[in-house]
């Protein structure tokens, strides 16, 4: 019996991923004041009867598929952090990792858009407050490269901020039918902030 209810409780929870991951590109094509409820069940091959039974409302999907999608995110860039590895390669990961999400594009479209204004206060400081925290673990890791000798000298936070904002803005050049036709690499990305040692002598010695 009690094997039969982890069943299911897997079986649910495989489910309101599906919708979720269905959702969160349905909203930000359509943008989250003009996707419904229809639009998103359509989109994950549920009936309307169907997503109802996993979601009460919209509000609830897109807030679910914020702190989701924000929390694993965030333990994936602390297991980075705290696993072995010089700084470069750590950062390499993350990069790597966040340019080939199929859809971080969507990711990206919704966090801004929480925090602009399609979203209640309430939503809007706790994605502001997972955006800020998920930080640390970045700035820990240039920290590290700064030890190093990799990486700029600099504030690591501030430096962890211009890091996971230039990686968030090169995925939206991603958006199917917007593509950019200009190839994304992440160790170009990683060379503005951890360098290999040599290069960022010669930038000193310039």
């Amino acid at each position: 019996m009690a094997r039969n209810a982890e069943k299911d409780l897997q079986q649910r929870e495989q489910r309101m991923n599906d919708i979720l991951d269905a959702a969160i590109e349905v909203m930000a094509v359509k943008g989250v004041g003009s996707a419904s409820m229809q639009h998103i069940a359509g989109a994950a091959g549920i009936s309307i009867g169907n997503l109802y039974h996993y979601f009460k409302s919209k509000e609830e999907i897109f807030a679910e598929a914020l702190r989701r999608g924000q929390t694993g995110y965030g333990e994936f860039v602390r297991s980075v952090a705290d696993g072995p590895g010089d700084a470069r390669a750590k950062l390499l990961t993350i990069a790597e990792n966040w340019l080939a999400l199929g859809n971080s594009w969507a990711h990206t479209i919704l966090i801004h858009t929480a925090r602009l204004s399609e979203a209640s206060e309430e939503l809007r400081r706790d994605v502001t407050g997972r955006f800020t925290v998920n930080l640390q673990p970045v700035a820990a890791i240039i920290a590290q490269g700064q030890a190093e000798g990799t990486a700029p000298e600099g504030d690591p936070l501030e430096l962890a901020f211009y890091f996971t904002s230039l990686i968030q803005g090169l995925t939206l050049q991603r958006m199917p039918g917007s593509e950019v036709p200009v190839p994304m690499r992440a160790s170009s990305v990683v060379d503005l902030f951890a360098g290999r040692r040599e290069a960022l002598d010669r930038r000193r010695d310039a």
